[in-house]
């Protein structure tokens, strides 16, 4: 039975949005709502403004793979620039130190190398955490700027793509956590400089690339031509495409009834990660722990199908 007072179809499976710059994620996630009219959805992972590229959007059930996606490795490529520094550390912001200084591709090649592997990073004063209850980013534009803790994020490879007097251009592929914004600060720094970012997208978020994302443009495009959603929902992307790397454990109609009833079930010896499919369907996420598979998430399938209740 569906909720009350609960509007929109009840789809789930993932979008990869290319989401434009000049827009925030929420305001995104907002018109991805209004164009599918789906009940339920959230985005994984916050892009600012300045940013481009690849937000992953997870429709109903998906919402409840949304840590997967929050936990997954990400590619940036950006580009920094040296001679000023911003109170936002990006180009949106307010000019608010400069340096003549513009260091030479050998500093900045031999700067990349320590801020690789596991480091220390201070966020941006204007970022979503919280201090004392409140965000970073409201306390900041009430100027009471936050003194943020330095934080353990891992950055796994720099690439330098581009090299110019002024600015370089790299790609980041880092884990989660990592604030390119405090990253182009913080090189520039290292470098004997100060700089900002004016250049920043997402590549790639876990399996999530550019090649499965389409823009937000070309979806309330197609929204506009194609007012039956048929058009639309052809680029929601299956639940289950999210656990590809994932050990599998094929379940029994009997099997996947006991599960979405909190019953325990047999499973593979050991100890990791495992999701439970009837019919190619996501059951459950959960782990295995001494040959019994312990779920922490069930999947329940969309109306109609594969009803077991």
């Amino acid at each position: 039975m569906s909720r009350r007072g609960r509007k929109g179809r009840p789809l789930s499976g993932w979008l990869v949005l290319d989401k434009p710059s000049g827009i925030g994620s929420t305001p995104a996630l907002t018109r991805v709502r209004r164009l599918f009219n789906v009940q339920k959805l959230g985005h994984a992972g916050t892009l600012d403004p300045l940013a481009s590229g690849i937000l992953p959007i997870a429709f109903g059930e998906a919402t409840k793979l949304i840590h997967l996606m929050m936990d997954a490795p990400k590619t940036y490529a950006c580009r920094v620039q040296f001679g000023q520094a911003t109170d936002t550390d990006d180009a949106d912001g307010t000019v608010i130190a400069e340096h003549a200084h513009r260091p030479a591709r050998e500093a900045v090649e031999a700067a990349l190398t320590r801020f690789t592997g596991d480091i220390l990073q201070t966020p941006p004063a204007y970022s979503a955490i919280k201090k004392e209850g409140k965000r970073a980013y409201n306390l900041a534009r009430a100027g009471q700027a936050p003194d943020l803790a330095p934080r353990p994020v891992t950055i796994h490879h720099i690439e330098l793509i581009d090299f110019c007097p002024d600015s370089v251009s790299l790609r980041v592929f880092c884990g989660k956590g990592t604030y390119i914004r405090s990253l182009a600060r913080d090189l520039a720094i290292e470098c004997g400089t100060v700089g900002h970012i004016s250049y920043l997208r997402r590549e790639a978020v876990g399996l999530f690339s550019q090649s499965h994302a389409i823009k937000l443009e070309k979806l309330e495009e197609i929204g506009h031509s194609a007012p039956d959603l048929v058009e639309l929902d052809r680029h929601l992307l299956p639940l289950e495409t999210l656990l590809d790397d994932i050990p599998a454990l094929p379940l029994t109609e009997e099997m996947a009834r006991k599960l979405r009833h909190g019953q325990a079930i047999p499973a593979p010896k050991g100890e990791f990660p495992i999701w439970a499919a009837y019919q190619g369907q996501a059951v459950a996420l959960g782990i295995t722990r001494e040959g019994v598979f312990e779920p922490q998430r069930i999947i329940h399938p969309p109306p109609g199908a594969n009803d077991m209740e």
